[in-house]
């Protein structure tokens, strides 16, 4: 009965998009506590459901959110459509209809995440990427077409959710990595987003007025969120040597001496030590002394777990 419920709610959330606890209760004939027991562990199964508190709150889903890849077949879909619509046809149910409206989007939607513009081929997807990425990078450019405001649950670097409510102008790829630059409601200042740490959005049917800026204010130079950059040499094995030009580029990878060096300035972030290490032996840290240290400890730290 148990998951019973928890997939008609995350049905109920896929047709209205936001509820409250006491019309799911009502629904599913138990307690407000239970319903939101029931979320709790939706989201820790990777869900991305929000509980917004106030006047105008509820619990919500993610509008970047739709059903995993090949949780039904093309014709398990055609069926459950035909059944739909002939049920809609005597009922004439709002929610029915929103229903249909989403799962015929879900059909259209099985395809590669590939856009074509002349002669440049983007792949939006992700590796394991079980909720799309490409859904969730296409309705961010949808909304900066269409001046809608998104309200998200941004991942800080620290871990700390925030709520925010942002004005979407221009979508940014920079390191291959998304960024959206928007205007930030919180902070009433325009930010670079990262897409990756946005954990869900949600439409706000809110129209802007777009807010003019100079590109030459765009923090193309940026660290990574802020962070303050180290000057590092590495020194390379020709086993790391693929990993090493993909990161660094191959123009920062040069022959001295008959070895392989690379001098960059890196953002010096809780990211750069896992980079490195994930490496392997074959990339070696010849500068400074302190990021030489840093990766020394985490080895160790990494050995001592076994």
């Amino acid at each position: 009965m148990k998951f019973q419920i928890m997939t008609g709610i995350l049905f109920t959330l896929l047709a209205k998009r936001k509820v409250s606890a006491g019309e799911l209760a009502a629904k599913y004939d138990c307690s407000p506590r239970t319903i939101y027991r029931y979320i709790d562990e939706m989201t820790v199964s990777g869900i991305p459901i929000d509980v917004l508190r106030g006047s105008k709150g509820g619990i919500c889903i993610s509008d970047a959110y739709k059903l995993p890849k090949g949780m039904m077949t093309r014709e398990e879909y055609t069926k459950a459509m035909e059944a739909m619509l002939a049920m809609n046809e005597q009922l004439s149910d709002p929610v029915l209809s929103s229903a249909i409206e989403k799962l015929s989007a879900q059909i259209k939607s099985e395809r590669l995440d590939l856009t074509l513009s002349g002669n440049i081929l983007v792949d939006s997807g992700s590796w394991g990427d079980e909720h799309r990425f490409s859904e969730k990078l296409s309705l961010v450019e949808r909304a900066a077409e269409e001046h809608e405001a998104l309200d998200i649950d941004y991942l800080s670097r620290e871990g700390e959710h925030t709520q925010r409510r942002i004005l979407p102008h221009l979508l940014v790829y920079k390191q291959n990595i998304w960024y959206v630059y928007a205007f930030c409601r919180k902070r009433e200042a325009f930010r670079l987003f990262k897409l990756g740490r946005m954990r869900s959005l949600v439409k706000t049917g809110e129209i802007f007025e777009p807010i003019p800026f100079a590109r030459e204010d765009l923090p193309l130079t940026f660290w990574h969120d802020g962070d303050r950059a180290v000057d590092a040499i590495f020194e390379i094995s020709p086993e790391a040597l693929p990993y090493a030009e993909e990161w660094l580029g191959v123009e920062n990878i040069v022959c001295r001496d008959g070895r392989r060096i690379a001098e960059v300035s890196l953002p010096d972030d809780e990211a750069l030590v896992g980079k490195i290490l994930s490496a392997g032996a074959g990339f070696r840290v010849l500068s400074p002394d302190s990021l030489r240290e840093r990766i020394r400890n985490a080895a160790e730290k990494i050995a001592a777990s076994y």
